[in-house]
């Protein structure tokens, strides 16, 4: 394995689980289809992404990082859970609060601190922004700027799915204010018109940057969906069961070929925008609601009542996380900076399209 490469879930990243003859059964108050194995894997990816974001912001600190630093603090639950609701063949639409996502869908850890350090070994090769990190394989799409767009682009891949008659799914991950958007509308009514296998992940963390909710949407956002004529729901973000739970049956409704389904996820964003914002237009009272629903504390108390995971075990889990980060950040750092000489590389078409 190489340095900062994780281990997949049981059974591979995000593949359909049932339990199979002979395995032990679920721990009670968990999914059924999910194991000891699995909770504990669940609960890692959480840290790792943790980990590996609260390094990068003190990488940002000290200056090394080139360009801004966002990342999904509290949204731990969210990327990870809905994530490991896919299926091997599927395929997600990932965003700048995300990481755990495309964790679990197989990117290493070390492809993230390459990216935010500009270095080659970065999947841009150190020459694009730090956010613009995906393209990884089959499974993870290219990350979009502009946000709602990123419905857009998901619902083209159910297209596509759809087209050619596999039995796949794309799931898109977006803020609520994307709900403001053209894009979110083409994308969601394009979905719902043909029926497309998608997965719609909203991660409502009250703010659009420092738009509060109220002023972006008017009622509750479940029920816009109905205009849509899509399935929506609304669960706990910071529950990372109750994420894998409604993610695990809109992927399983899509695969039926029963068109596309809205998640709303209600979080909390405890951080600024971005590192540069202080979100000092954020309510005092709302953070101090918010701050002890820490979904990664909350899930390993959750697996230490279930009695999946003691103090020793946890421990060391954060142990290998932390090992796994800093072997990350080794691995980017020895990497070299983009050579200037390769500036224009790679922006237009380098074959002639003609003998």
């Amino acid at each position: 394995m190489a340095a900062g490469d994780g281990p997949a879930p049981p059974g591979g990243a995000g593949a359909p689980r049932t339990v199979q003859p002979g395995r032990a059964a679920p721990p009670h108050g968990a999914p059924e289809e999910l194991g000891a194995d699995d909770l504990r894997a669940l609960y890692r990816y959480m840290l790792l992404q943790r980990a590996a974001e609260e390094r990068i912001v003190h990488l940002y600190r000290q200056g090394a990082v080139v360009g801004a630093c966002f990342t999904g603090y509290g949204h731990e639950a969210i990327a990870v859970g809905a994530a490991y609701a896919l299926g091997s063949p599927d395929v997600a639409a990932t965003l700048h609060r995300d990481l755990g996502a495309r964790l679990v869908l197989g990117m290493p850890v070390r492809l993230y601190f390459a990216n935010f350090l500009g270095r080659t070994g970065s999947p841009t090769r150190g020459r694009e922004g730090n956010l613009h990190i995906g393209g990884l394989g089959p499974r993870i799409l290219l990350h979009t700027d502009y946000i709602g767009a990123n419905v857009a682009v998901a619902a083209g891949a159910a297209l596509a799915f759809a087209i050619r008659r596999e039995e796949r799914v794309a799931m898109a991950f977006f803020g609520e204010g994307a709900l403001a958007t053209g894009e979110f509308h083409e994308g969601a009514n394009l979905a719902a018109v043909q029926r497309l296998p998608l997965v719609l992940i909203c991660w409502n963390n009250q703010f659009a940057l420092s738009t509060p909710v109220a002023q972006e949407v008017c009622g509750p956002i479940v029920e816009r969906m109905a205009g849509y004529g899509m399935p929506a729901c609304a669960v706990d973000g910071n529950d990372v069961l109750a994420v894998y739970g409604a993610a695990r049956a809109a992927v399983d409704r899509a695969r039926r070929g029963e068109g596309p389904s809205f998640v709303e996820c209600c979080t909390m964003r405890i951080r600024g925008h971005s590192e540069a914002d202080d979100a000092s237009y954020v309510p005092q009272a709302l953070l101090d609601e918010w701050r002890p629903r820490d979904p990664v504390a909350r899930f390993e108390a959750r697996l230490r009542e279930l009695g999946v995971l003691d103090a020793g075990e946890a421990e060391a889990v954060r142990a290998g996380v932390i090992a796994e980060v800093d072997a990350a950040q080794a691995w980017a750092e020895a990497s070299p900076p983009p050579d200037p000489s390769e500036l224009e590389r790679g922006v237009y078409c380098e074959a002639r399209p003609w003998p």
